[in-house]
């Protein structure tokens, strides 16, 4: 049965654990089965219950700085710091004897560059080792230590030390490589020497033998004047601008010119050609030619005697079965149609259409040569080859004469413009007729192609070139 006991509340002195009934006259209850409380007892019934612990700490997230010594630490949390105050004690012990290590090998750096610099041939030093401590059997290693890195190579007689520029220690620090990096340069410039003289007499040698052939090459002596020199360059008006202007403007199928004794008409399509970045067609470079020849009758003091054979001359004469037709041709440098013939021209200019370039082929009879122009040196033997026959037959026909032509030169100019882009191959021809016509040399070059171009329309709109 449960024991019945009163509900009445406990008194102060219940509570106190040293409590002892001092009445004893109180009588116990007679249902109670169980002694009276002790101070021992009471201490028994506590120890039942777990002891109360503050609860796990929270994880805070922020920096925390590491143990320098974490062994050292540990040992010293458990009460007992003769392990880790033995450990710190061998660590400076290492540390000592390391930086002192380091100190000495400084000292032999210093004996060795000084004897180095005042011998002549570079030295190394093998004594010189890396200094070990005992600080490596714990796996302590100084930032010195680890940053200081030698370069056992020596390439060119240099001793090298990388520690990022810096000579770690309370010594001053060393410029090492100065020494040797001067000592080097000087050492190859003594070197050099050698080479150097023999190219200063290679060049000297050179340019007495270029003055020599300048002396014995024989010169052409020009005697116009300063203003026939500038004649090919004559700047055009603000008129004869405009001009030009509305002639590259006008209707494709308006004819802007007619030639009558060559029968050529220019179209304003065709005249476009003339244009920038424009691709002379046959009309305008035979126009051109006709008009060059016209400037010579005129003028005939000023200019060289010459003849120009039109774009289709080339083409008609290689028409034949076997690359070679002199009869198709025949007529064309009658007596009667030119009042010339050949043999009595300096020169015979002759057009070479190679596919999509535009080349100049010149008979000089003045020199005794056959010449090949190409504003992008190019080279066909095959066309001088056949021009040689050709002006052989032509002679023995007209003149009734065999010249050796066989014996002529055949030369592929090449101190002469060329082109720098791939269109102006036309007017490169044409201006090599002109200044060759004059007895002038190839003096121009791809900078005056506008020019030249803008020029060439304004003597072919008024049928006079100049």
């Amino acid at each position: 049965m449960g024991a019945m006991t009163t509900n009445r509340k406990r008194t102060q002195e219940c509570i106190n654990v040293n409590y002892t009934n001092s009445d004893p006259s109180r009588k116990r209850s007679k249902l109670s089965t169980k002694p009276v409380p002790s101070a021992a007892t009471v201490v028994a019934r506590l120890s039942r219950y777990p002891e109360l612990y503050a609860p796990l700490p929270r994880e805070v997230h922020a920096p925390c700085r590491r143990t320098k010594f974490p062994l050292a630490a540990r040992v010293g949390a458990r009460g007992s710091d003769a392990m880790g105050n033995v450990l710190i004690a061998k660590f400076e012990k290492a540390k000592r004897s390391a930086l002192a290590k380091y100190r000495t090998v400084v000292e032999k750096w210093k004996e060795v560059i000084v004897v180095d610099a005042e011998s002549d041939e570079p030295c190394a030093d093998s004594s010189v080792e890396e200094p070990r401590g005992d600080g490596d059997r714990f796996g302590v290693q100084q930032q010195s230590l680890s940053t200081l890195s030698f370069d056992s190579g020596l390439r060119n007689a240099e001793l090298k030390v990388a520690s990022g520029g810096k000579l770690w220690g309370p010594e001053t620090q060393l410029d090492v490589e100065n020494v040797h990096a001067y000592k080097k340069l000087l050492e190859d410039v003594g070197r050099r020497n050698g080479t150097f003289q023999r190219l200063n007499f290679e060049i000297n040698l050179n340019e007495k033998r270029r003055d020599h052939f300048n002396l014995l090459r024989p010169k052409k002596e020009l005697d116009e004047e300063p203003e026939v020199l500038q004649e090919p360059f004559v700047a055009l008006s603000s008129e004869e601008e405009d001009e030009v202007e509305r002639a590259f403007s006008a209707n494709r199928w308006t004819i802007l010119v007619t030639h009558e004794n060559s029968n050529i008409e220019i179209t304003g399509e065709k005249f476009r050609c003339l244009r920038s970045t424009g691709w002379l067609n046959d009309e305008v470079i035979n126009l051109y030619l006709t008009l060059l020849k016209e400037r010579e009758q005129r003028q005939s003091h000023k200019f060289l005697k010459c003849h120009f054979f039109n774009t289709f001359f080339y083409k008609k004469l290689i028409s034949g079965p076997n690359g070679y037709d002199f009869k198709s041709v025949r007529r064309w440098t009658s007596q009667r149609k030119l009042g010339y013939s050949l043999l009595e021209c300096d020169k015979i200019f002759v057009p070479i259409h190679q596919e999509i370039h535009w080349c100049l082929a010149v008979i000089n009879n003045e020199d005794k040569k056959l010449q090949y122009l190409d504003s992008m040196k190019g080279e066909d033997s095959s066309v001088l080859e056949k021009l040689a026959k050709y002006f052989a037959d032509e002679v023995n026909d007209k003149n009734g004469k065999d010249i050796g032509v066989n014996t002529w030169k055949k030369e592929f100019v090449k101190d002469l413009p060329v082109q720098k882009n791939g269109c102006d191959c036309g007017v490169f021809m044409i201006k090599y007729v002109d200044f060759y016509s004059r007895g002038l040399e190839l003096y121009f070059d791809q900078e005056n192609m506008p020019y030249f171009r803008r020029r060439t329309a304004k003597e072919i709109l008024r049928l006079k070139a100049e």
